[in-house]
């Protein structure tokens, strides 16, 4: 049983335009699916303004109060709602941030560190975690402004793992981290996974997160297109199932560094059918009739008509 299932999860925010007179809802998720089983890596992908941070957010329950969500997010095979996402955060669920300002600045990384400890000495849990992504003793004494970028990053995991959390969201980890230190960082989430934990990568970089993924959910304009075996994104991008995710993959420098023409789509200016088909070449007249329902092909999920 997967240990967090997403189904047909959609997110919209009222919003006020025209000097605060005029009323509008704006639609930023669409129709979602995604499920994680224990010890798995599951890597979300998609350009900014899919929907990446805004499902760790629905899933922890921390979206803005002019948010609406509809569908359903269950956790252990129980439905995920307010009550039980504000019971689960921090303990069960724990999110590693995209942002280190998420570092409270005007105290000391071992006491915010130790706060998030279950039960046991914190003091002594905060020093394993710290000497296990190797910090030394004196940074628990230091500020946020004290700390590298990576440093920091190796800290909000240590408040993750310290934490006993069955399901860690990872949103962005790794930005403006040197290569050396992307792997690093990466290779703690792979500890945790190997240790039983589901791990929930979101990211931009699908080099860096496919060596430890074992599933890759492909984002587009608010909804999943594609959930493939990590092992699909390879060679020409053949065994992937949609347009989009063989685009991302050849848009790569080492693949055929082939932009993908167009942009994303605005929430606020959707296309009729398939969110892809205003800049997918292999689109027909079909493909702005309905959006594809989602389908299992080839041990993977898909959204879209002409997949096979």
């Amino acid at each position: 049983m997967p240990l967090l299932k997403v189904s047909d999860l959609s997110v919209s925010f009222t919003q006020y335009a025209g000097g605060g007179m005029k009323k509008q809802t704006l639609q930023v998720i669409q129709d979602l699916h995604l499920s994680i089983e224990p010890g798995e890596i599951v890597a979300v992908i998609g350009s900014s303004g899919s929907g990446k941070s805004l499902l760790a957010h629905a899933i922890m329950g921390i979206l803005p109060s002019n948010a609406a969500v509809t569908g359903k997010i269950e956790f252990d095979g129980v439905p995920l709602d307010a009550e039980r996402q504000a019971a689960l955060r921090g303990k069960e669920i724990a999110l590693v941030p995209q942002s280190v300002n998420y570092l409270d600045p005007l105290m000391r990384v071992g006491r915010q560190v130790r706060s998030s400890a279950k039960g046991g000495d914190p003091a002594a849990e905060q020093r394993s975690v710290f000497e296990r992504f190797g910090l030394s003793s004196a940074v628990e004494r230091m500020f946020p402004f004290q700390l590298s970028g990576g440093m920091a990053r190796r800290v909000l995991v240590s408040t993750a793992t310290i934490s006993g959390a069955k399901l860690i969201i990872a949103d962005e980890p790794t930005p403006g981290l040197n290569p050396e230190a992307v792997q690093e960082a990466l290779s703690q989430f792979k500890e945790l996974a190997d240790e039983g934990c589901a791990v929930l990568l979101i990211s931009h970089d699908i080099e860096s997160v496919l060596p430890i993924a074992d599933k890759v959910a492909v984002f587009y304009a608010g909804t999943t297109v594609e959930v493939a075996p990590a092992a699909d994104f390879g060679g020409d991008g053949g065994r992937l199932r949609h347009p989009y995710s063989k685009a991302l993959w050849k848009a790569l420098p080492q693949n055929d560094f082939m932009p993908i023409p167009g942009s994303q789509p605005s929430p606020n200016a959707l296309p009729a059918g398939c969110l892809f088909a205003p800049r997918c070449s292999a689109a027909t007249p079909d493909c702005t009739v309905a959006r594809p329902e989602v389908r299992v092909l080839r041990g993977g999920t898909v959204r879209c008509i002409h997949a096979s």
